[in-house]
Formats: structure tokens, sequence, C-alpha cells
């Protein structure tokens, strides 16, 4: 799987993530302060991450910032893009099965490599829920995103 990942700091939490992603298998397209001269501000390579999302070309994406919570705005702002910020495996696992989040939010403060290793493993587990009312509740974020702002 093709997987775009964004951080505003070389931070070892961000490079041991796309160790770990490309360990898994997967191609990795970096962004921010993981890619010499790309603009690490957390809103632009948040933004640049989910926008390869958006556009068919990462299949998914994890954004980092030293809360996580300004990239998972910045992602989110991009339309067909559904990221949830996740501090434990539990809230990945949940994100991937009821909300079908196609980003992923980490905090660079607070997840050490164990608590990674959880997160990603719970992630990628975890498939979309086949639930009519779980659909329904993401076909409507869709919509959302669909209409004029």
């Amino acid at each position: 799987m093709r997987i775009s990942v964004s951080s505003d700091m070389d931070e070892p939490v961000a490079r041991l993530l796309v160790a770990r992603l490309r360990e898994r298998g997967h191609e990795v397209r970096e962004h921010g302060a993981l890619r010499a001269g790309a603009d690490p501000q957390w809103a632009v390579c948040s933004e640049a991450a989910a926008r390869e999302v958006a556009e068919g070309a990462a299949e998914q994406a994890v954004v980092c910032c030293w809360t996580g919570t300004g990239a998972s705005i910045a992602a989110n702002k991009v339309p067909g893009v559904r990221a949830a910020l996740c501090a434990d495996a539990a809230t990945a696992e949940g994100a991937r099965r009821w909300n079908d989040a196609n980003v992923l939010a980490l905090s660079l403060r607070l997840t050490s490599e164990p608590l990674l290793k959880e997160i990603l493993d719970a992630w990628f587990a975890a498939a979309p829920s086949r639930d009519e009312e779980d659909r329904r509740n993401v076909a409507h974020v869709e919509e959302l995103d669909a209409r004029p702002r």
C-alpha cells in the first residue's frame, strides 16, 4: 500500500514510523521535515499528505505534529479525507472500523515506540464496518465534503 507520511519535525518517532511502515511492506511517501527541501509547517505538510489520499496517489496517510491536533485539523480540511487523531490502539481500531478513517494523525510528543506498534497493529488489522448505520454516517460525512462552502 502507498502511504503518505508527514511530520512538521524530524523527531525519532516520525523516523520510526516511516521505518515501521516500510517493514510492513508499504511504499512510503514522505512530506514536511521528513523530506529535504519540503515545507515542514504542520498545516502545509499535513495537507500535502492528505491531498495524496484524496487524489488517489496514496491509499492512506499518517500525519504528525507535536500534539497531532493541528495535523488532524489540516488533513480534515481536504475533501475526501477522514483523519482521526489516535493516542491508543482502541481509538485507532474504532476509527478504521466505524469512521472508515483513511488518515491517521499521531502526536510526536505522546507516541512511544511500543504505543506506535500497538496503534499501527490496530489500524491495519481493522476494516471498515459493513453495518448499515456506520455506512450511513460515513456517507453523510462524504456528503458534507461535497457541499458548497
